[in-house]
């Protein structure tokens, strides 16, 4: 039989058993003298008649399994220690359990010290215990017959350590379920040790387990001679309160009606009650071990306190459903003797309403029962624990509003036209919007769009609509254009306004500047042209200068294949045929953009190789080059190979390319040494790369994509990654990198555990994109969607369309009726972008530890030989208990826990 309660530090030395609930409670009357213990010559120690201490047990610290029970039973008088210490781990005597059991009942009263000296001659005990011990014979929550068979020539029968099956017994009778329990002696408890159960003990187990109160212990056994520890006991009391209706002086159950800094109110039976509290006042919720806050005892609950004297010693949330009711309807007036009148329906309706009713608007702030206008929505809420049901409060849900008023935008919801401000007084209001809005700042009027978070603004409200916002110092905004001109000295830029209207700006000091494809660029990399300059997008501060130029267009146009004619390298004039023979003439600058077969081009090194009859692909901008490329590679996909021949030929966009070679070409493949033309295929990408003259082909380089999970980011923008438990690593400084979104990212921006898609030239890295990873439950799937649940709670059906590939117990499948719902899932886009769902592995464990500093838990073994036990977290382990979220650390010994893996790391633990 497993006792309901978790205890993590003595798994292995005591019962896992809990009898909570099989015991009710008793505070009022339970005597407060000190539980004494025996000396060694059978002299009783000192009796210390003193309350439990007000303060913690020296050896019951915060956070300490049982410390909710502990506390809670000493401020009610039911436990107490010893010189300041409780001595949890102690095996309880059978002396101190009847002792206990005597006060839980709430029958110290009747304790007669005449008729101790009754007791049988093998029922030794201490004499503080005798008076119990005879009370419990008369209750009959011991046995004389029973005890009279005790071995008691070891050790008192007191002193003797009370077993799991005595514990049972004791507790079933003290819920005066004796009959119930011997109905059933003649039945099997089913547990393996059954036949070590006594027959006299067979029914209190049997009802036990029938309450839900008892399950057994490792290998399906009761194991009726094992001990109990103190703290076991107390926890069984504390939990057994929610079957007695015992009533206890120092404990009041009730419904909170007021929550003050230093001060809760309870009605109780009908009475307001005031407790004190202060921040050293213990705070606890039903269902929870550990300690909650202040915060978690909320108006109309129903709460227990113990303390006297008007002082909170403990409070516990018994049932955190707040009791109210509402009603809803259509204001008509205030009348007269504290009344409203509503149209509820049809029917119209009076409500009462008292000096403690709070009256709020639709945004939750206080206003005054005169705020409220005729026609109004409001809801009238009421509690429902007295007969009274007084109104606790009166809510505005719509209204109109006519105000004018400061504050600071909160939130712009655009979807449900709606904005959220925090005004001067510091409450939050929100107020629909229509297109007649008028946003301005100064002179000027700004979009939707540029009105932010956090802004000062000044506002007017008008039959409940907002209908103008005036922003007290200017805000971040964006606007676009084509780019014009940026200043001789880099502080000034000139652009032409989507509009057609020339404006300039100045800039700060080291704008931003986003060019996708070129990593860490600058002004430098911007083309200017009344006409043809790029189309970018500009970030203004509030003071209205550049901090981020974003390139999103350029009107360039590209002459692929083009024949050197000519170069003067003192005009920078570049002349070249076209592929109809048609000449051109460009002018190169320190802008152009240069490419030939080195990592640092510059133009003194381009320029020696604009010799007649290069070949070249250029971007320009009238008769401005942009960019100049010599070209010393095709890429394109290999349609011949003709080794005979000794000629490759690609198809690179609508032309077909045929390169000879005179000697076999180096083949690089990535993640494949020595390869060959025999490892290449028709209908392969590939990058062929020429000698020096143009003219033969130098090295084919295979165009492959595969997938990682980053390892770590090392340094000169070296990566580590590994695929399948393999780690490898390569440099991505010369590679363009691109997020989820598809946006520029630089290498520092890449973190341990993304999943990336790598595009390599060979065994060059040249693209690297980052995956969306998601990970969730499958809730429901078809044949075209799955529903997921994320680890955030969100819920999204995600429609699938194209190839699938479901990876489950190490097969691929390729339909989405292979998941079911359950499932937890990695959800990501494969290299060839099809959808893959790999499905991660469950285990169900019992938990054993957390090592914090290799990030990995380890597990209780299933057997000696059972070296599966330790296993690594992942970055953002998931753990929770149903929709509770936990941390790693608040997982204890023999906590039962399920496992999912993906390449045996841990992604999520769900608490049993």
């Amino acid at each position: 039989m497993t006792f309901k309660y978790n205890n993590p530090s003595h798994s292995k030395k005591v019962v896992s058993a809990v009898l909570a609930g099989m015991m009710a409670l008793s505070a009022g009357g339970a005597a407060m003298a000190a539980e004494s213990t025996e000396t060694g010559q059978g002299q009783t120690a000192a009796i210390t008649n003193t309350a439990a201490p007000t303060g913690l047990f020296s050896d019951i610290k915060v956070g300490y399994w049982a410390e909710k029970h502990v506390y809670k039973l000493a401020y009610q008088g039911i436990l107490l220690g010893n010189n300041g210490l409780f001595r949890p781990g102690d095996a309880v005597t059978q002396q101190e359990a009847v002792t206990m059991a005597i006060r839980f009942m709430n029958q110290e009263g009747q304790l007669n010290t005449d008729t101790a000296a009754a007791l049988p001659t093998n029922m030794e005990v201490g004499n503080y215990f005798k008076p119990y011990v005879a009370l419990a014979l008369q209750l009959g929550l011991i046995d004389k017959t029973e005890e009279s068979t005790v071995d008691v020539s070891k050790i008192s029968w007191g002193q003797k350590p009370a077993s799991r099956e005595w514990i049972t017994k004791l507790l079933i009778r003290s819920l005066d379920k004796d009959a119930e329990a011997k109905a059933q002696n003649n039945q099997s408890t089913g547990f393996a040790d059954n036949a070590s159960i006594s027959e006299s003990g067979k029914g209190y187990v049997n009802l036990a387990v029938s309450l839900d109160l008892a399950k057994g212990v490792e290998g399906n056994k009761f194991n009726p001679t094992g001990s109990v520890t103190r703290a076991q006991l107390a926890t069984f009391f504390s939990r057994g309160e929610s079957l007695t209706d015992t009533k206890y002086p120092n404990t009041s159950t009730g419904y909170v009606t007021g929550l003050k800094d230093g001060q809760i109110t309870l009605v109780v039976d009908g009475k307001a009650v005031n407790f004190a509290v202060n921040s050293s006042t213990p705070y606890f919720t039903k269902d929870s071990e550990t300690r909650a806050s202040a915060t978690d005892v909320k108006l109309y609950t129903k709460v227990m306190v113990v303390g006297s004297a008007g002082g909170a010693s403990y409070v516990e949330v018994v049932d955190a459903t707040p009791q109210v009711e509402s009603v809803e309807g259509t204001f008509a007036r205030s009348l007269s003797g504290n009344k409203i009148g509503i149209f509820v329906g049809e029917n119209y309706e009076t409500y009462s309403y008292d000096e403690a009713t709070a009256f709020i608007d639709q945004n939750g702030n206080a206003i005054k029962l005169s705020d409220i206008t005729a026609d109004s929505i409001i809801e009238v809420q009421r509690e429902t624990f007295s007969a009274d049901k007084k109104t606790v409060a009166i809510r505005v849900k719509s209204g109109i509003v006519n105000k004018s008023d400061n504050g600071v935008i909160a939130e712009v919801s655009t979807s449900g036209k709606t904005i959220k401000l925090v005004n001067a007084a510091g409450n939050t209001e929100q107020y629909t919007y229509n297109d007649n809005l008028i946003i301005r700042y100064q002179d000027r009027i700004l979009s939707l769009a540029e009105l932010k978070a956090g802004s000062a603004v000044k506002y007017t409200v008008k039959d409940s609509i907002v209908q103008t916002i005036e922003l007290s110092q200017g805000v971040e905004q964006s606007v676009r254009g084509t780019l014009v001109e940026i200043g001789g000295n880099q502080s000034t830029l000139t652009f032409k306004r989507e509009g057609g209207s020339l404006e300039a700006k100045l800039l700060t000091e080291k704008p931003e500047v986003i060019i996708n494809g070129i990593q860490d660029a600058t002004l430098n990399d911007l083309i200017t042209d009344a006409t043809n300059g790029d189309q970018v997008e500009l970030t203004l501060n509030s003071d209205d200068q550049v901090t981020r130029i974003q390139v999103i267009g350029r009107q360039m146009e590209p002459m692929n294949g083009v024949t050197v004619v000519s170069y003067n390298s003192k005009t920078k004039l570049l002349t070249v045929l076209d592929n109809n023979k048609k000449p051109f003439v460009f002018t190169l600058d320190e802008k152009t953009k240069l490419d030939y077969n080195t990592t640092k081009p510059t133009l003194a090194g381009l320029e020696s190789l604009l010799n007649d009859g290069r070949k070249l692909d250029l971007t320009y901008v009238g008769t401005r080059a942009l960019s100049v490329k010599v070209i010393y590679k095709y890429e394109g996909t290999i349609s011949n190979i003709d080794t005979s021949g000794k000629k490759i030929s690609l198809l690179s966009g609508n032309q077909t390319i045929t390169v000879p070679y005179s000697t076999v070409p180096t083949v690089e493949i990535y993640n494949k040494s020595g390869a060959s033309l025999g490892d290449l295929k028709i209908g392969d990408k590939v990058t062929v790369t020429l000698g020096a003259n143009q003219d033969v082909v130098q090295k084919v380089a295979l165009n492959t994509v595969a997938q990682f999970e980053v390892v770590a980011l090392e340094a000169n923008s070296r990566i580590r990654v590994k695929s399948d438990l393999l780690t490898s690593q390569f440099y991505v400084d010369q590679a363009v990198l691109t997020g989820e979104s598809g946006q520029t990212i630089t290498p520092s921006q890449l973190t341990a555990g993304n999943l990336i898609n790598v595009t390599f030239e060979g065994a060059t890295p040249k693209a690297v994109q980052v995956v969306k990873r998601t990970l969730a439950e499958v809730t429901a799937v078809d044949a075209s969607s799955v529903t997921l649940k994320q680890f955030n709670g969100q819920t999204e059906t995600v429609p699938v369309s194209g190839s699938v590939k479901v990876v489950k117990s190490g097969s691929t499948l390729t339909s989405l009726t292979s998941l079911t719902v359950g499932d937890r899932v990695e959800m990501t886009k494969d290299t060839d972008n099809s959808t893959r769902f790999r499905v991660l592995t469950v285990m169900s464990k019992q938990f054993w530890s957390y090592d914090g500093v290799g990030n990995q838990i380890l597990v209780k073994r299933e057997t000696t030989a059972d070296t599966n036990y330790r296993f690594a977290l992942g970055s953002s382990v998931f753990v929770h208990q149903g929709d509770n979220t936990l941390s790693v650390q608040s997982l204890r010994d023999n906590d039962n826990i399920v496992l999912y893996l993906l390449n045996n790391v841990i992604l999520e633990i769900q608490k049993q």
